[in-house]
């Protein structure tokens, strides 16, 4: 394996990096669990996103509260995914087994690589989702978000199409 081409081709280097501080606010929440039960309580911090990491990149630092909450199995097409478990305990299914992801533990997803995670411990935790390439993620769970908000009910056929637009293939 090799370093990719260069992005940059500038003699000098430049100012350019962005520190985001640990106590800004979250970027989205969660109020409201959805049909799947996805999100309920969770909140969620935008600290790179593939805009910001010009495409290479997208990092998430995502707290759940103590209600059950995460997505079913799925798989994406475009993305790899990685979990890094920051407190608590934190369910991950890499396709074959569900494990209890304890602070350090890390899961890393390939394209195409069924996974899910969920906390149903009774407690708040936390960790770090990384995908790569920056896909424009912040779509799907602020669309999420708002349904899970307003309560607004979604048929199976528009569950499909939401899922289908942002690159998540549900497994049964």
């Amino acid at each position: 394996m090799s370093y990719p081409e260069a992005r940059y081709l500038g003699e000098s280097g430049e100012v350019s990096g962005v520190i985001r501080p640990g106590d800004t606010p979250p970027d989205l929440k969660m109020a409201k669990g959805t049909e799947e039960r996805l999100y309920k309580g969770t909140e969620v911090h935008y600290l790179g996103t593939g805009s910001s990491t010009n495409g290479a990149f997208g990092l998430y630092r995502w707290e759940m509260g103590p209600r059950p909450s995460g997505p079913s199995p799925h798989f994406h097409r475009t993305i790899t995914e990685s979990f890094y478990v920051l407190d608590g305990a934190i369910q991950l299914y890499n396709g074959d087994k569900w494990v209890t992801g304890k602070p350090g533990d890390f899961l890393f997803v390939p394209e195409g690589g069924v996974h899910a995670f969920r906390n149903e411990s009774g407690e708040p935790a936390s960790m770090l989702i990384l995908f790569t390439p920056g896909a424009p993620r912040e779509a799907y769970f602020e669309e999420l978000a708002d349904i899970a908000n307003t309560g607004r009910e979604l048929t199976p056929d528009e569950w499909t199409e939401l899922y289908l637009r942002h690159d998540q293939y549900m497994v049964l």
